[in-house]
């Protein structure tokens, strides 16, 4: 079989930058409906698209290919007093966008970052925003996706 849209797909892979350094050792296999469905870059979905079992590809995607480009207006300072108690640096916390009028924008988790007196620095970006990275992936299973997973536009829905 061969990767088709509408196909699940398990990928065993290791990111790293460019520089070769790893940012991700892939120790749990990634798993996702194949086709457009937004469970991948789409660039890396485009070069695993007609591979089979055993193939490798490496793709080499720019910051605005994987997670972003570094926003700073997603960088905030809050007070303490206005987090939990059990607030430490690599904590994430859920938030509300910064332009709370807009119903339609997904909720932003961020990440402390610092802690500095009485305030705390949020990190709205991914961590690996703004940075270019490079996928070596090589497809470990291929079947065909269930009409659950078909429905839910994800892989894994069958639970």
């Amino acid at each position: 079989m061969q990767v088709v849209k509408n196909s699940v797909v398990t990928l065993n892979y290791r990111v790293t930058n460019p520089e070769g350094v790893e940012v991700d050792d892939g120790q749990t296999p990634l798993v996702y409906l194949h086709g457009g469905y937004d469970d991948l870059f789409p660039k890396l979905e485009e070069a695993l698209e007609g591979k089979a079992v055993g193939d490798t590809v490496t793709v080499r995607l720019h910051a605005d290919e994987a997670f972003g480009e570094y926003d700073p207006e997603l960088v905030q300072i809050e007070s303490l007093d206005n987090l939990p108690e059990e607030v430490e640096v690599g904590l994430e916390l859920e938030g509300a966008p910064a332009d709370e009028s807009d119903e339609d924008e997904e909720i932003i988790f961020y990440r402390v970052t610092a802690i500095d007196g009485d305030e705390a620095t949020l990190d709205g970006n991914h961590p690996l925003a703004g940075q270019p990275l490079v996928f070596t992936c090589t497809v470990a299973a291929i079947r065909p996706a269930s009409a659950d997973e078909l429905a839910s536009g994800s892989a894994g829905q069958d639970d």
